[in-house]
């Protein structure tokens, strides 16, 4: 079988399930694991590549209001590569390839290639679409195994979180976006009650939203986890004076307790495969 993968996260996931050999384009994003970047790149990005976080988010929104991605198929490159399988998303038509570009592109494909949709919003429909790529490729029983790992590391982390009382949770802001401001959303404010924290504005399953400044400083989070969606950590640091100059920084609890921790976005947190269980074993060690 001839795997194209549309998503890092689906990437990870066809390589968990040990089918690394059969995959043969993957996105220009795509990073792990080690030497996944050689393979040929079947997506491009519009986003210029110094665009500042401001105009990142400007991009964002005008092409939301035009429903125009900011990813595009390499189509020339999708046909030669003749996929039998492409696995992709419909969470999100901004920050992937369009669900409809993707139809339209399968139309023109030699052989109708079978296409898998992911559309996680939990932490169990990440499983759950580990499982539907198992049973399009035909490996259903190594993922009942991957998942089963999966599952007992969640486990353990939320059994050393219940040796914490619900009065004693620490409140946690997780941000997916810092100009402007964004609550991490979707399964995120779930990794942060699993890790043993209060999430103080994310609600799980529900996207991640604007918000003001001035309702950060009245919430006044005891630990701020900031994970840009698409950033690494060192590109986050550089982003940082932008919330180290805002009014009341130096007066939040997270800042005099010295509990603010920059983490890689990009590969773990908004990325919904496998290292998701990873971003919540990081929490954990920065929660409890």
């Amino acid at each position: 079988m001839r795997i194209v993968s549309l998503l890092p996260s689906a990437t990870e996931i066809v390589c968990a399930l040990g089918l690394r050999s059969q995959l043969v384009g993957v996105t220009h994003e795509c990073d792990f694991p080690a030497g996944i970047e050689s393979l040929p790149a079947v997506t491009r990005s519009w986003i210029p590549p110094a665009a500042t976080s401001r105009e990142i988010d400007a991009l964002v929104r005008e092409r939301l209001k035009s429903e125009s991605a900011l990813y595009s198929l390499d189509m020339p490159t999708l046909q030669r590569l003749s996929p039998d399988l492409i696995v992709t998303q419909t969470l999100c038509d901004v920050c992937a390839v369009a669900e409809r570009e993707v139809r339209e592109a399968v139309s023109r494909l030699p052989g109708s290639p079978r296409v898998v949709n992911l559309e996680p919003t939990r932490l169990a429909d990440v499983f759950e679409g580990i499982a539907a790529v198992a049973a399009a490729a035909g490996v259903e029983d190594r993922s009942r195994e991957v998942v089963a790992e999966l599952e007992a590391r969640v486990e353990r982390v939320v059994q050393r979180a219940r040796r914490v009382e619900p009065a004693e949770r620490p409140s946690v802001l997780l941000l997916e976006w810092i100009d402007p401001p964004f609550s991490a959303g979707h399964w995120s404010p779930e990794l942060v009650e699993k890790a043993g924290g209060r999430e103080l504005l994310g609600v799980p399953g529900e996207r991640s939203r604007a918000i003001e400044w001035e309702r950060i400083v009245e919430l006044d989070p005891e630990i701020l986890v900031i994970a840009c969606c698409g950033f690494d950590e060192p590109r986050m640091r550089q982003d940082l004076p932008i919330l180290e100059a805002k009014p009341g920084w130096e007066s939040l609890r997270c800042v005099r307790n010295q509990r603010v921790h920059i983490v890689d976005g990009s590969a773990y947190f908004n990325r919904p495969g496998p290292r998701l269980v990873d971003s919540l074993e990081i929490l954990s060690n920065l929660i409890t």
